[in-house]
C-alpha cells in the first residue's frame, strides 16, 4: 500500500462545532495569531531537544515532522487553542474530540473508529517536544485508547508566536472582570471577526446587535433594555477594535 493511499484526509482542517458557545477574547486572539503563521515550520520544531515524558531522557531516535504530520499539527493546534481554559491551562476536549473535529479520525470497513493519527501526533511529537503535558485519567473513552488530560505549556504559545506578556494581560483582565462581578463575553466567532475587520463601524455594530439578539432569550433582552444593549454593543465593538490592533 502506497503512502498516499495510507494517509486518509491528507489536508485536515479544524472545524469548530456549530452552535457552540462563543469563545473568549484570548482564544480568538490566540487562534488568529496561530493561523497567521505556519506552526508546523516554526524553528522550534527543529531546534528543541525531544524528551521522553516518562524518563526525562533526551530521545536520540526521534521522528520529526513530515508533511502529513505537519498538516495534522496545523489543524490540532487551532483545536487545542479553541478548547483552552486560560485559568486551568487545560484543553477542555478529549483526544477523540480533537481528532474528530480536525478530520483526523478514520473508520475501518467494519465501522471501527481510529484516532491513531491524532494520538500519535500528541504522544510521539507534541508532548516530547514540550509543547504540551499529558496526564492519564482513570476512565477510557474508547477501547485501546487511554483518556488523557492535555495541558498547554509556555512553549506551545511560543510556537504560536504568543508572548507570555500577552497571556498575562488577558489573564489579569479576565480575573479583574470576574472579581468585579462582570463576565466578559465575546459573541462573535473567529471567522466573524476576520470578516468584520474589513467592514465599516455602522455595519459592524449592526452585526454585533444581531449576534446579541441571537444569543439572549427574549426575556433576557427585556431585562437588559435598550441602554444595556447599547452598552454591550459598545463593549463588543471595543473588543473587536483591540483584536484588530493585536496583530
Amino acid at each position: 500500500m502506497s503512502r498516499k493511499t495510507y494517509i486518509c484526509n491528507p489536508k485536515p482542517l479544524f472545524n469548530p462545532p456549530k452552535n457552540a458557545k462563543k469563545r473568549s477574547a484570548f482564544i480568538l486572539y490566540a487562534m488568529k495569531k496561530a493561523s497567521e503563521i505556519d506552526v508546523a515550520r516554526n524553528k522550534l520544531n527543529y531546534t528543541l531537544l525531544p524528551v521522553d515524558p516518562k524518563t526525562g531522557n533526551v530521545l536520540v531516535r526521534f521522528r520529526r515532522l513530515n508533511e502529513h504530520r505537519a498538516c495534522a499539527m496545523r489543524a490540532i493546534v487551532l483545536a487545542m487553542l479553541y478548547y483552552y481554559n486560560i485559568h486551568s491551562k487545560l484543553v477542555e476536549a478529549s483526544i477523540e474530540k480533537l481528532s474528530d473535529e480536525c478530520g483526523l479520525s478514520t473508520f475501518s470497513d467494519s465501522g471501527n473508529k481510529s484516532i491513531t493519527r491524532a494520538s500519535r501526533l500528541i504522544s510521539n511529537f507534541l508532548e516530547p517536544m514540550g509543547f504540551i503535558k499529558c496526564e492519564k485519567t482513570n476512565s477510557k473513552k474508547m477501547s485501546n485508547y487511554i483518556s488523557k488530560k492535555i495541558f498547554l505549556t509556555p512553549m506551545f504559545f511560543a510556537l504560536c508566536n504568543i508572548s507570555e506578556k500577552k497571556i498575562n494581560y488577558f489573564l489579569s483582565k479576565s480575573k479583574n472582570l470576574i472579581q468585579g462581578g462582570e463576565s466578559q463575553k465575546i459573541f462573535l466567532s473567529f471567522s466573524d471577526i476576520k470578516i468584520m475587520s474589513k467592514m465599516d463601524e455602522k455595519t459592524v455594530r449592526k452585526k454585533i446587535l444581531n449576534a446579541l439578539i441571537n444569543y439572549y432569550t427574549a426575556s433576557e433582552l427585556t431585562k437588559i433594555g435598550p441602554k444595556g444593549l447599547k452598552k454591550k454593543i459598545d463593549i463588543e465593538y471595543s473588543n473587536l477594535c483591540k483584536l484588530r490592533k493585536q496583530k
